[in-house]
Parts: C-alpha cells; structure tokens; sequence
C-alpha cells in the first residue's frame, strides 16, 4: 500500500466519502494503488466509455486521471504508474461532474446548470458572447484551452448518464434531457484534432446511436477484462492492504483472523466485471466496515435508486429468477433506453453482476453479488412488492422462522411460516395477481424466496437437476432442504416427487445434511396446510 506521506499516523485513516486523488494521498489516507490500470487506460484509446455501479469509485478514478494528466508526477511517487510514465507532461484538464446536473426540473435548468458547471473553465480560457449553450461554450473552451496551451486537451466525464436516471420512466422529459445532452457532448467528436484523451463513465450504457451519436470510436471498455479491478477492491489487495484491520476486526468480533476475513468476503466480495475477473470487493462498503468495525449494508444505507424499482415493476420483473441467470453479453450489456426487461439496468447497477462463462456458448451466469446485497435487495423490494414492513418481518416472523431452522426444526419453522402467511397484508392492486397466481406453485415459490432471503439464507427456485426442475432448494451452513411444492395434491405426493425425480441426489455429497420436505398448500387461505418431512 504504497503512499508518499512522510508522516507516521497513529490510527489508519480510511477515505470514505474522498474521492479525490491528491486528497487522500496529500492527507494520508489508505489508499489502494491502481495506478499501473489507471496508466493503461489512458493509453488504450482516444476516446473510452466505462459503466459501473454507484459507489465503486468511478469518481476516484476519474479524480487519478485529473492528477495524471495535469503532469502533478510528485502526487504519484512510490505508486506503481512510477515504473511506467517516463514524460510527465502537462495537459489542460476539463473534469466535468455531471452528477450535480440530475434531477433538474426541465430541460432550461438542465441547460442552465451545464452552463454553471464550465464556468470556472471560462474564467480561465474565456468565452465569446456567442456560446449560449452548453455544447457551444464547451467546443469554445476546448479549443482556445489547446490554443493558448499549445497542447491536446484531456476531458473527462463523470456520471454522465445522472440527469437521465431519474426520467427512464418518462419518456418526453428523457427524449428532451437526452437531446440537450447530445448536443453538450458533440464538440468532443467535433473537435477529435484538439483531444488527447476523453474519458466518460457512469452507471447505466445509454446507445452510441443516441447520446453519443456523434462519438463512433468510442471505446467501452467496460467487460474488458484487462480493466476489470480497475474500480473496487480485489481479493488480493483486501489481503494485502488489509491484513491489519482484518486481525482489528477479528479482535473485536472475538473471531480468528480467517473466520473474519470470510465474513468479510460473504458480505462484500462477488463481483466480476469481465468473463475472466479478480474477485471484486464493494470499496464503499468495505471501507465503512474497517472504520466502524462492523459488518453492515452500508450499499444499500446510502440509497436504493428510485429509477431502478420503477423500472422493475414496469416491466413486472420476477425477482425469484433473478439469483442464476445464463443470457448472451446482449441480454445485460445493452443500451438502457432499448431494455425490453430490466436485466441491464439490474447488471450496470450492480445488483447482478457476473459468476460465471461458458466460452463454448458464450454464455454468462449472472447472480446477486453478495450477502449485502441479497439482504438489502429484498428489503428494499419488499415493501413495493407486498406491502410488508421489513423490519417487522425480519424481526418477528423472520427471526423466529430462523431460530427454529437453526436448530434443525423444519417441523416448527413451517408451522411459524404458516402463521405469518395467514396475516399477509398485500398492497392495493397485487391481490388481483395474487389471486390469479393461487392455483399455481409459483406464487408460493416466490413468497418463500422473499422469505429466505430476509433470512440471507442462499435460495434457489426452479433449479434444474437431471430429473427436471426442483421447486426450491435452500443451503444452509449444515443443511440442504429441498422443498416441492403443492396445490393440486398432497405433501405426501410432493415428497414422493423428490424422490422419484431424484431432486435431492445432487446435493448428497457436499457434506450437508440433506432434508427434503413435501408441502402441500392451501388455495383459498394462501397458507401451507400439510407438510412431510424426510431426512
């Protein structure tokens, strides 16, 4: 962990809401050195496109790219990128922000605060009384920027898509705000003679044949896998930088080191940007857990997007299917305004992320990252989707059903589950889906998922074996339980079922017990009736 602050700091200072550069170098903050990335990416292309989601330090690398390119070589001593850049030469920087641009309540104001974001540019480069918009008083910038420094220019975008976000939903306002944009990002292909490098990045890949029309070389470098750590932390560094407020951590939660650092990785690691990847851990999360020294959702505490949970129930997403999906790069790494389901806007955010590839089909597996996610994910949806109040889910039902699962009691555990069902409050307008899903397993299926999940227990519905497809399977840390399910027949049959399908044979030899239990369900009262148990 390379930093070139001269002080011996008594406490280790963590960066958590610092994203600039010279910052945390400057003040001595733990930093995790990406620079030999940082350095490639700057020569891998003229122009390059990069998503990832909210809180994974777009924003830091962008700050890196700022300090590198304005030649500040003193900011970079000990770091990697030293054993690599020679020159160290000065450019004229343009480092937008265009996050402090959302939620503007009309095309003007969106205009209006572009205009505000060059400002301090054209204090230092001027600007002509001709340059009423913002694209005009950006192309003007830029090439008296190059004229009076004799040098390209280097711009750099952040958050690019963030007054798009919060208008999906609209599709008047996003073709509006959408065409304001496109015009504020036409110089940087106008004017490609005058540019050393442009760098743009955000959550969400809106069509090059829309916002970036104009931009036909831009490079996404996004699945690459040469830049896959670029952003987050991997599990190499977290050893390597982190040893010591691992062993902190394990002191206070009265663990070992490696029972900590397995916690850790549960709650933070798991996500893959490439088909070939380091695994990735959340640096937002991670970092306010080493601070606090406590294992906590902190991904989901800063905001669960609104954009995303209209999207998902625009487009009726089923949550159930969600933890293994096997879809071609097309399915999730696709434009936003083209989506036909919310699969990459659930991927550029973060809530899916990649766990596997089949180079022969090229195929991706794509899951929930981690347990924070998991957790968090369904509590955010629970109340949207059912009308529940989570914490008392999680803290009456939840805990109870939990306990008596702990304890290897499937036979209390269900009695608790058919309980809680008979009392389900579910919000105006789901009855009626409800109602038409009660002669189905699969509403049963999609309620104990939602179940589960607030439990962060690994679930699975529809999950394919060699003698069809098992209703839900369920991993415990010493226990595998797989469930069938029934409407139209009874536990009995259910169980039977199991065995004579064989759903439970692939889960015989991980060393778990395995426990298959037949439920049959009631229609009318939505509740499970009858259950049988087998072990």
């Amino acid at each position: 962990m390379p930093t070139n602050n001269k002080e011996v700091m008594t406490a280790r200072r963590y960066p958590i809401g610092i994203q600039t550069f010279s910052r945390i170098i400057r003040d001595g903050y733990i930093y995790v050195d990406k620079t030999d990335l940082v350095w490639q990416l700057a020569h891998y292309a003229t122009y390059v496109f990069m998503s990832r989601p909210r809180r994974f330090g777009k924003s830091l690398l962008t700050s890196t790219l700022e300090s590198y390119f304005s030649g500040e070589k003193e900011l970079f001593e000990g770091l990697k990128i030293m054993q690599m850049e020679q020159e160290w030469e000065q450019y004229p920087v343009f480092r937008l922000d265009i996050s402090t641009a959302k939620a503007q309540p009309s095309v003007d104001a969106l205009r209006a605060r572009l205009m505000l974001m060059l400002e301090d540019y054209a204090d230092i480069y001027g600007r002509k009384e001709t340059e009423v918009t913002p694209g005009g008083l950006l192309e003007g910038l830029i090439k008296r920027a190059s004229a009076k420094t004799r040098k390209q220019v280097v711009v750099i975008i952040d958050e690019y898509d963030a007054p798009l976000l919060d208008v999906l939903h609209d599709d008047k306002l996003l073709g509006e705000k959408r065409q304001v944009m496109q015009e504020f990002y036409v110089p940087l292909k106008a004017n490609e003679r005058y540019i050393k490098f442009c760098f743009i990045t955000g959550i969400t890949k809106f069509s090059q044949l829309s916002i970036f029309s104009t931009i036909n070389n831009l490079k996404n470098v996004t699945l690459l896998p040469r830049f896959s750590a670029i952003c987050g932390i991997t599990e190499q560094e977290v050893k390597e930088v982190f040893a010591e407020d691992i062993r902190d951590m394990a002191d206070h939660f009265g663990c070992s080191s490696e029972e900590m650092f397995q916690r850790i990785k549960n709650r933070y690691d798991g996500y893959h940007f490439s088909e070939v990847s380091d695994d990735i851990y959340n640096p937002f999360s991670l970092l306010n857990a080493f601070g606090d020294q406590k294992l906590d959702n902190y991904w989901f505490a800063s905001g669960t997007p609104t954009f995303l949970i209209q999207q998902m129930q625009h487009f009726k997403t089923d949550i159930t299917s969600l933890d293994r999906l096997e879809v071609s790069s097309a399915a999730f790494d696709q434009p936003t305004e083209n989506m036909e389901d919310a699969l990459p806007l659930l991927y550029q955010s973060g809530y899916l992320t990649i766990k596997d590839y089949d180079p022969d089909i090229e195929a991706y597996t794509l899951s929930i990252p981690n347990q924070e996610v998991r957790v968090g994910y369904i509590r955010g949806l629970l109340p949207v989707y059912t009308g529940l109040n989570t914490n008392s889910v999680q803290m009456g039902f939840a805990a109870k059903f939990w306990k008596a699962l702990r304890k290897g009691d499937i036979d209390l555990a269900m009695r608790e589950m058919q309980s809680y069902m008979a009392g389900i409050p579910y919000v105006e307008g789901f009855k009626q889906k409800l109602a038409e899903a009660a002669t189905a397993e699969g509403f049963y299926e999609y309620t104990m998922y939602l179940i589960f999940s607030m439990l962060n227990v690994y679930v699975r519905t529809q999950v394919k074996c060699a003698g069809g497809r098992t209703d839900m399977v369920v991993w415990m840390p010493d226990t595998t339980y797989v469930f069938e399910l029934k409407v139209n027949g009874t536990a009995q049959e259910a169980l039977q079922q199991i065995d004579d399908k064989s759903y439970a044979i692939p889960y015989a030899t991980d060393g778990r017990k395995v426990v298959k239990v037949g439920v049959k369900f009631n229609a009318d009262t939505r509740t499970p009736e009858d259950w049988v148990i087998s072990k």
